[in-house]
């Protein structure tokens, strides 16, 4: 091994050992440990990121199974004719013409006009029917 390679072992070993690396309660170390669990998985795999170095095979996929039943097969049915006869043309009579007579126009008779009447000087009385006459 050259050198180099033994000083990156010696740290990345001394670098995880390392008790002041991580000060956290039980919870985070479980959640630190899970991720890590699953990064490892994938690298073994070859799945996610580092499996696209790798040429990953093609999926295999099943084949169709044939078809057992066929389809039924069409049938066209002629479809009946009936013959029906237009309805019988009905001419109605034109409307009756009525007349009506000419409209009333209502115009209010003349206005009466009375003559004043003279008035009637009163010298006496007299008894009915022996008033003079001729003059009033």
């Amino acid at each position: 091994m050259s050198a180099k390679k033994v000083m990156l072992a010696v740290a990345s070993i001394l670098g995880v050992l390392s008790p002041a690396v991580a000060f956290a309660n039980p919870a985070t170390n479980a959640a630190l440990g899970l991720g890590a669990f699953a990064v490892f998985n994938q690298i073994l795999s070859g799945t996610g990121v580092f499996g696209g170095f790798y040429g990953a095979p093609p999926p295999v996929m099943a084949a169709p199974p044939p078809v057992v039943v066929a389809p039924p097969p069409v049938v066209a049915v002629p479809q009946p004719v009936y013959i029906v006869q237009p309805p019988p043309v009905v001419v109605a009579p034109p409307p009756p013409v009525i007349y009506y007579p000419p409209a009333q126009v209502y115009s209010p008779p003349a206005r009466a006009y009375y003559a004043p009447r003279r008035p009637v000087p009163v010298h006496g009385w007299y008894t009915p029917g022996h008033a003079p006459h001729g003059r009033y």
